[in-house]
């Protein structure tokens, strides 16, 4: 590897600068941003690996500096952010700006700072003689159900000696997340058989049959709510299910052709989530029979869009012991969002969440990040270049 020169010295703030030019929405792609790090590195002489998406317009990247050795430390985050469609934004969301203490635009918490404190101390990486090595794991279409990650951590556990934990940068003011919720996003659509609306025996309104899941589906849902357990420490204290989208129908006189709406379930507990989705099967199972016996073109059908596991804290006490002497913190939270943190667990790596700025900043119009924030990520980078020398 070539020996880091001034002009490889970027800062964190240049870095953060950078990727949030680089409109990574999940619905584009996200090479750009994919590319300008990869020659950043190849200038460095650091060999890199892109995870490329199944159509091609997406990849994650993996790169490793120190030495080819286990128990290295994996730093994860993702590259895509949520649109900024229909957001009063007081200014351009893709050009970073100062104001009061704080860096604007999106992502800059969720999560290109993270991203950008940890390559701007690639060179101090480089140069420390690392002991034990320190991997890049950058993903794509984290926020549209965690796409990338699952062939990322293939590749990784593939290609590296195993690691020995893993820091997922999601915003949490420098704290320590242990644990969070999983999730399994679902699209059910119902198929239905067109008629004049004045002649309901002629036809099925697939809108009309969706409504009687979506109203299971808030049965179970209030039922979730009044089952709370303050002494889980989430918030809210329960498992939820949420219907996110719903779109059907042609026209106000004419029974719906096809209804779709996509729904989620989040709990702490794998075996919750599968009860939930088992008692709404059960109902989509009658309805769907009731209607095929009526027309042959009818029918529902549930597609599962993603389902990561939560994040349990079992197994993961080495990186909750490494990430509390570099933070100098004994707090530990959890969260009701969901990360690939669950992914690297259940693949057996040790594994928390910690990273600059706030998740109440995420997803807002006009995010941001305090510097300060910023300042305690590239803080967080420098103890852990010293701990990996150790």
């Amino acid at each position: 590897m070539a020996t880091p020169s001034s002009a490889d010295l970027i800062t964190a703030r240049t870095w953060l600068a950078r990727l949030v030019a680089f409109d990574t929405t999940s619905r584009n792609s996200n090479l750009v941003l994919i590319e300008a790090i990869e020659a950043w590195l190849h200038s460095m002489g650091v060999r890199s690996k892109r995870v490329p998406g199944a159509a091609g317009a997406k990849a994650n990247l993996l790169f490793s500096i120190g030495p080819e050795v286990p128990g290295g430390v994996v730093l994860s985050g993702h590259t895509d952010v949520v649109p900024v469609d229909g957001q009063a934004w007081s200014a351009d969301p893709w050009t970073l700006r100062e104001h009061d203490g704080r860096l604007y635009g999106r992502g800059t918490a969720d999560m290109k700072g993270f991203i950008a404190a940890g390559l701007s101390r690639v060179p101090a990486m480089l140069a420390g003689d690392l002991k034990r090595p320190v991997h890049f794991a950058l993903s794509y279409d984290e926020e549209v159900g965690l796409l990338g990650a699952p062939s990322l951590i293939e590749t990784l556990l593939a290609d590296v000696p195993r690691p020995g934990l893993v820091v997922v940068g999601e915003p949490t003011g420098m704290r320590i997340v242990e644990r969070h919720k999983g999730i399994m996003g679902l699209r059910t659509t119902v198929h239905g058989h067109e008629a004049h609306s004045s002649q309901t025996h002629l036809g099925v309104s697939a809108n009309m049959v969706a409504t009687r899941l979506m109203a299971r589906i808030v049965d179970i849902a209030e039922r979730l709510a009044a089952q709370r357990d303050p002494a889980s420490g989430f918030e809210p204290p329960h498992a939820t299910v949420t219907i996110g989208l719903v779109q059907g129908g042609t026209a106000p006189n004419i029974l719906a052709r096809e209804c779709s709406f996509i729904w989620d379930i989040r709990s702490a507990s794998p075996t919750e989530t599968r009860a939930v989705f088992d008692e709404v099967d059960t109902l989509m199972q009658e309805l769907d029979a009731d209607i095929r016996s009526r027309f042959a073109d009818c029918g529902i059908a549930t597609e599962i869009l993603s389902d990561v596991p939560p994040l349990t804290g079992a197994g993961n006490g080495p990186a909750l012991e490494l990430v509390s002497r570099l933070t100098a913190t004994p707090v530990r939270e959890v969260a009701s969002y969901v990360s690939e943190a669950g992914l690297f667990e259940r693949a057996g790596l040790p594994t928390v969440i910690c990273g600059p700025g706030l998740i109440a900043q995420a997803h807002q119009p006009d995010e941001y990040i305090e510097v300060d924030q910023l300042a305690a990520g590239e803080a967080f980078m420098d103890q852990l270049v010293e701990a990996m020398r150790a």
